[in-house]
């Protein structure tokens, strides 16, 4: 199917992707956007595991305050290049992050960091909640793992869904931002402050 150009410029507008990256995902999907986002989607994390193995040394410590100075992040993100450190979307990615780190108040980064002692732990209160649920023993298994993915989403920043579009995760964000900028892109760390807490 022939894909015009007016097509390509609005998914990349909408994506930020390269325009062949674009053209080829509208070519794939035939002409339906929301599959050719799937598509560009499933690229960019796809791209990020090759790029995960460059060493990103460069990047940024971003500061965000927020509530009238009563919530206050600071975030340490990682990129290969200074150029790339000092390019507006990764500002912009640097500053969302640490908003959503603000608003959501995650634990961890990812759901490596979540101890096993601790997994375990939730584990056995989401079997004893369901046993006392009254539900049968053959779907415990399955309820426990549903209500640790809801887990995960809570505690883990790249589980956790953007508060800028809900249709996203964190990973998926930074998964896009890593195949714009083309350089593997790693939150390394961050420290959420409140105020009275």
């Amino acid at each position: 199917m022939p894909v015009t150009a007016s097509q390509v410029k609005e998914l990349r507008e909408k994506t930020g992707c390269g325009m062949m990256d674009c053209k080829k995902a509208l070519q794939e999907s035939k002409g339906n956007f929301d599959k050719a986002i799937e598509i560009l989607r499933k690229k960019g994390l796809a791209d990020l595991e090759k790029k995960s193995a460059r060493i990103a040394k460069e990047g940024r410590v971003e500061a965000y305050i927020h509530a009238g100075g009563k919530i206050g992040v600071l975030l340490e993100i990682n990129c290969e290049t200074d150029f790339v450190a000092n390019n507006d979307d990764f500002k912009q990615f640097a500053h969302d992050v640490a908003m959503q780190i603000a608003a959501a108040k995650p634990t961890y980064i990812s759901r490596e960091e979540v101890p096993d002692n601790l997994i375990e732990a939730e584990k056995s209160i989401y079997r004893d909640q369901a046993l006392r649920e009254g539900k049968p023993e053959n779907v415990v298994d399955k309820i426990i793992a549903g209500r640790l993915e809801k887990f995960y989403q809570t505690v883990c920043l790249m589980d956790q869904t953007f508060i800028k579009d809900d249709k996203i995760t964190i990973q998926d964000y930074l998964g896009s931002i890593a195949a714009k900028l083309g350089e593997n892109i790693n939150i390394k760390r961050f420290c959420r402050y409140q105020l009275g807490e």
